[in-house]
């Protein structure tokens, strides 16, 4: 079983020029990877309960499947 989370920093800013620079470009990909609609229909049905997940004809492992399946072929 995974788990995704987005409500904290991945990439904390240090004093150092370079690391700022990297973590600039981490939280930005990160921002970007959590506005991404499909990302929140994820979390949409993460929130849901095994019995909803089931009345839709889904399983907790196959969450991502669905949602991406047209993006990914597998």
């Amino acid at each position: 079983m995974s788990h995704y989370t987005a409500d904290h920093q991945a990439f904390a800013p240090t004093g150092n020029v370079i690391s700022r620079f990297f973590s600039t470009i981490g939280n930005a990909l990160v921002l970007m990877s959590t506005s991404n609609a499909r990302m929140r229909h994820v979390e949409a049905l993460q929130r849901l309960s095994d019995e909803e997940l089931e009345a839709r004809g889904l399983k907790r492992s196959e969450i991502a499947r669905h949602v991406f399946q047209d993006v990914f072929w597998a």
